[in-house]
């Protein structure tokens, strides 16, 4: 038997059947208010003028609004985006190019979309 590469491996998969997470990710993607949610925290996150690069705003966006709809502690999900390649698709990380958010960034963006919501905004 002729042993599969890597790529053959991830095309193999990613033809597979797509599991619950993946389905309910598509829908999340589809009706998600993206840039209603962008546009209400992009003035209030990291530029990385100061410290280590902020992760990509809409990457740290989409991981909390996977958490709130599980209602999942941030660490789980920090784990979450290294373990689960649905995840990692959903939420645009590319583990190749930067790292995955940490918990703490996922905490602060939770804080801050809690408080816009709290002031009504």
């Amino acid at each position: 038997m002729r042993q599969l590469k890597l790529a053959q491996q991830t095309e193999s998969l990613r033809n597979s059947k797509k599991i619950r997470r993946e389905q309910f990710l598509q829908v999340m993607n589809a009706v998600m208010p993206r840039a209603d949610l962008l546009a209400l925290v992009a003035g209030h996150y990291s530029k990385g003028e100061v410290g280590r690069k902020p992760a990509g705003l809409e990457i740290v966006l989409r991981a909390c609004l996977w958490q709130q709809s599980l209602a999942i502690p941030d660490p789980v999900v920090e784990d979450a985006l290294h373990e689960s390649p649905a995840l990692r698709r959903f939420a645009g990380v590319d583990l190749r190019r930067a790292p995955a958010p940490d918990e703490a960034t996922i905490l602060n963006v939770r804080h801050l979309l809690e408080a816009k919501r709290s002031c009504g905004q």
